[in-house]
């Protein structure tokens, strides 16, 4: 897929409706900010690029979250994790599946944001990386007003299971990073079990 297809397909499946979103290429993708005050940068996409998308579309009270950190090489973007020949780029792209199918395994709906915080910035640490986000979360319920949402942090003591849907968006950097990478996915719990929407 050509490079400014990524860009563009966003804006197609995203586009109805507001879509707040975040733009990283580079050593930018290692930046975590809120929202509220970012303003997308004029960058120029590189043959050689690391490139991370966070969207947020939202229709009225409906709403979603979507994260992804995107590898291009030789001007193409490498879909399969394994073909990234960068290998900090590739190994934080593996880590982010590692951190997602842990979740899957330890995630209950008794299990408490905070166990959830505790237990992923430990394996984020033993792993050598370290947790970018800003306020320091991994994630947030997904609720029809944004200020309800509570999030995956020290101190929440509300269980999993207490909401809907939420998501797992862990921002993560070798200790000595100099690139961010990104992954975010909404999960709920279908008969007790954690199942990505």
């Amino acid at each position: 897929m050509p490079k400014v297809q990524c860009w563009s397909l966003a804006l197609l499946l995203f586009g109805i409706g507001m879509l707040a979103h975040l733009f990283f290429s580079g050593k930018k993708t290692s930046m975590s900010v809120s929202g509220k005050h970012y303003r997308t940068a004029k960058q120029i996409i590189k043959d050689n690029d690391i490139i991370t998308i966070d969207l947020s579309p939202q229709i009225g009270n409906v709403w979603g979250d979507y994260a992804r950190t995107i590898i291009i090489e030789n001007g193409v973007v490498v879909n399969d994790i394994e073909n990234i020949s960068n290998s900090e780029w590739r190994n934080g792209l593996l880590m982010e599946e590692k951190l997602h199918s842990e979740l899957l395994k330890i995630a209950t709906p008794n299990t408490t944001f905070e166990q959830i915080h505790e237990y992923m910035n430990n394996l984020i640490n033993d792993n050598g990386y370290v947790n970018l986000d800003f306020m320091g979360n991994l994630g947030h319920s997904i609720v029809g007003d944004k200020k309800d949402r509570i999030y995956i942090e020290k101190g929440n003591n509300a269980t999993l299971g207490s909401v809907k849907y939420f998501t797992f968006e862990p921002h993560i950097a070798l200790k000595d990073f100099q690139y961010g990478i990104k992954k975010e996915n909404i999960y709920y719990f279908n008969d007790n079990k954690l199942t990505e929407l």
